[in-house]
Parts: C-alpha cells; structure tokens; sequence
C-alpha cells in the first residue's frame, strides 16, 4: 500500500538514504575506548556544527520573506510562512549554545567563526538558499525534516561525557536537540500533511531532504575521518 500523506511519502523515500547516515553516524563515535580522539572528534562536530546552525535562522528569515514575496497566489506561502517566522524564532540563539560548548570543552570559540566552513557545510546551506531564491521556498522543509530527524539520541550527551572525560556542561546543545527535535518534527509532519502541497512541491521537499541526508552523512563521514581537523 503505498503512503497516504505526503510526512508518510517522504519518510519512505529517506529510509533509502538512512543506512548510509546511520553508519556515519555511529562512525563518528566510535573509538570510545580513546579518549583522546574522542575530544578532539568531539571539539570537530561543535566547530563544523556552529557553522551549519548559524545558517539555519538566516535560511527561514529569507525562505519566510519570499512566501511574502510570493503572497496570497500563492495557496502554500501564507502558512509556510508562519511556520518559518515561528520556528525561526525557536531556534534563534542556538549556535550560541555551541560556542558555550566550545568554550566549555577548552576549545577557542572565536576559531569557530575564523574557520573556512567544510565544503560539505556550504553545500548543505547553500543548495537551500539556491531553491528558496530560484525555486520555492517549501524546498527548506525537506532540510529542516533531515536536520530535526537526525538529532542526537538522549543518551549521548551522557554517554559521551563519560567517555571523553570533558564537563557535563560541554553538551548543552547536544542535550536540548535531544529533547526538543522530537516535538519539532511532529509539528512538521502536521505541516506537512495540511499545506496544499502540488505534486512538484512535493517532489522539491523530498529531493531537498535527500540531498540534505547525503550531505550529513559526508560531513559525518569527514569529522570521524579528521577528528577536530578543518576542511
């Protein structure tokens, strides 16, 4: 039987890419047993995590300034719309939070914003910018869908402080997205499923998130592969 909602639809077509993201992602952490390089591995993902979470506020302002753009023709911009004003504002401040980690980890958080960003990191937000200025906003869905749906488990702030030996304090952003990704993509789905979406639309979100899935497992791929290095 095939999916009766486009959250449904979308879901089937990110179980194709979600292997490969899964074994990125349990590569980045392996390696418990070294303490070592599990920090440094660790000091990696905040620094490469800074520079995509700073992009994220930036992306829905715009992505929410052209559904006004598009206006009331448009049967999708005026509750896309709302949508990315409201979660813009949830989600404002957040990379903050990683240069108080970065800071906690004893890591400089100033280099945070003199590092080139990853390639990887470039096409992940740059990709987004490309179609909500020359496509369709709605694209941005299928970017934040992979984004919240691809949080950190629960128990890995815990588990990776253990194990690193680094403060409690160091993984505050790790902690909050576990916990507050959940109820973000619940709301998504609903979006999701009531915006009046057409059949290309459709197709625009679910190739944004399949592009979006690939770059996460390339940039998750890097980080274990350099631990703590730049591009």
């Amino acid at each position: 039987m095939s999916p009766t909602t486009t959250s449904a639809a979308l879901r089937v077509k990110l179980g194709l890419a979600a292997p490969a993201l899964r074994a990125a992602t349990t590569g980045l952490w392996a390696g418990e047993q070294d303490p070592e390089r599990l920090r440094a591995v660790y000091v990696g993902y905040l620094y490469a995590m800074h520079t995509l979470v700073r992009a994220s506020v930036p992306l829905m302002e715009r992505a929410a300034s052209r559904c006004a753009e598009l206006g009331a023709a448009d049967a999708v911009a005026g509750p896309l719309g709302r949508y990315l004003e409201a979660h813009a504002e949830e989600e404002r401040g957040h990379d903050d939070w990683l240069l108080e980690d970065l800071a906690a980890a004893g890591a400089d958080p100033a280099e945070a914003l003199r590092r080139l960003p990853h390639p990887v990191v470039a096409d992940l937000a740059g990709a987004q910018y490309y179609w909500i200025e020359h496509h369709h906003p709605v694209a941005l869905l299928g970017y934040i869908r992979v984004l919240e749906d691809n949080a950190p488990a629960p128990w890995l702030a815990d588990r990776l402080a253990a194990r690193s030996g680094l403060p409690a304090a160091a993984f505050r952003t790790v902690r909050e997205h576990a916990d507050l990704d959940t109820g973000h993509i619940a709301a998504l789905d609903d979006l999701l499923d009531a915006l009046p979406l057409s059949a290309a639309q459709q197709v625009a979100v679910a190739v944004s998130a399949l592009c979006t899935a690939d770059g996460v497992t390339r940039l998750f791929s890097h980080l274990a592969s350099a631990p703590g290095g730049t591009p």
